[in-house]
Parts: C-alpha cells; structure tokens; sequence
C-alpha cells in the first residue's frame, strides 16, 4: 500500500485531500502542529497522525525517520498573515520556513526513498497569488513564498527521475479558515486537482502548475 503524507491535513483543503487519498486506497497521515487537532482529525476520517510543525526545524528533523518512507507528499500546509511586506519581517521568515524552507527539507528527505521504490508523487499547494502571470497578490510574504514554492517545482522535475513526478497546484478561492466564508469553492472541490496529482499514473505530468486539472501559467 502506497503511504501518503498531507502537511496541514488536519482541516480545510487538507483534510479533503487527506480524505481523497484515504478513498484511493492509500495509506494516510496528516501531518500537524495541534496534536488534539491533528488526533481529531485523523480518528474522524480514519487515518494516521504525526505531529509536525513545518515553522519548527527541530520538528522537521525529528520527523525524517517515517518521511522517509512516504510514497506520496502533499506540500499543503500554509500561512497568509494581513500583513504589509514590509512591515513585519517576523511574518516573512514564517512564511518562507512554512511554504518554502519546509517542503523543500520534506521532498529532499522523502526523495531517496521514492527513488529506490521507482515511484514517488509530490504535490505543492501553491496558489495564484504565487502566480507572476496573476499578479503576485496576498498579505505579507504569502505570494513570495509562494512563488518559490513554484519555482522549487519546476527545478526540482529536471532532477528528479522519471519514476518521481512533481506538480504545483492552485486549489481556486476555498471556503477555509484562510479563505473565508465568501469564497466560492468548498474544500472538496478545492482538493480535486491535488488528488489527481498525487495519484497521476506513470504517463502522467511532471514539473507543471495546475488548476481544474488544466496547465497554467506561472
């Protein structure tokens, strides 16, 4: 059974994807800060938890043992602060430890595994904020990171094996925490296109960013 890590899984599109993956017959776990969030969460939709805090590089450390055995890594944890950029220089470290920093330690210490088992799917959560072709927009350093995490994409499939695919996404405007209640996708919805991604068939798309399972621009 392929083993799936969704970083953020404990609510909102997270927990969607969590749940997509759980139904595709794969082996689960939710990767959060909250233990008692991250507990709930996985008791309710019958899947594993481990507790892993991306703002915390002691917790990532701490969790390169089991990641190191995850098949299918879902980048899906983030941040989005009202904030100026230039105002809080607090929210900027945050922010690029959380959505850039931290996926980038995670797919390097999964990477080694997915390549020995000739199969690995990695799935960044990016957003259209992080779009230059949609204006870069957002509270504090949210679009920053976020463009980084696609460019981190696209990079990372010219080293990567053919076996080993990786994919931005952007999950549209979501009724979550971060969201808010105005928006017009619910978290399944949202969740769509990642789950595609992380279980993309062997002639599948690699290095590309993603929205309704269509191309988009960077």
């Amino acid at each position: 059974m392929k083993r799936a890590l969704v970083t953020g899984g404990n609510r909102g599109i997270g927990k969607a994807i969590a749940a997509g993956l759980r139904d595709a017959g794969l082996r689960v776990i939710i990767g959060a800060r909250d233990p008692d969030q991250g507990q709930a969460a996985a008791a309710e939709l019958g899947v594993e938890f481990k507790r892993l805090d991306l703002a915390d590089p002691t917790s990532i450390n701490e969790a390169r043992p089991w990641v190191s055995h995850v098949d299918v890594l879902v980048n899906n944890a983030g941040i989005l602060e009202d904030v100026p950029l230039f105002d809080d220089g607090t929210n900027f470290e945050r922010s690029m430890q959380t959505m850039l920093q931290a996926p980038y330690e995670l797919i390097r210490t999964a990477l080694p595994g997915m390549k020995l088992r000739s199969y690995g799917r990695i799935v960044n959560v990016s957003s259209g904020w992080g779009s230059f072709a949609e204006g870069l927009g957002g509270g504090g350093a949210y679009a920053v990171a976020k463009a980084g995490l696609n460019a981190l994409t696209m990079r990372a499939a010219q080293d990567l094996p053919a076996t080993v695919k990786i994919n931005a996404m952007c999950p549209g405007w979501v009724k979550t925490r971060m969201g808010g209640a105005s928006a017009t996708r619910s978290p399944e919805e949202g969740a769509e296109t990642a789950i595609w991604l992380a279980t993309l068939p062997d002639t599948g798309p690699t290095g590309g960013f993603f929205r309704d399972r269509k191309q988009i621009d960077w």
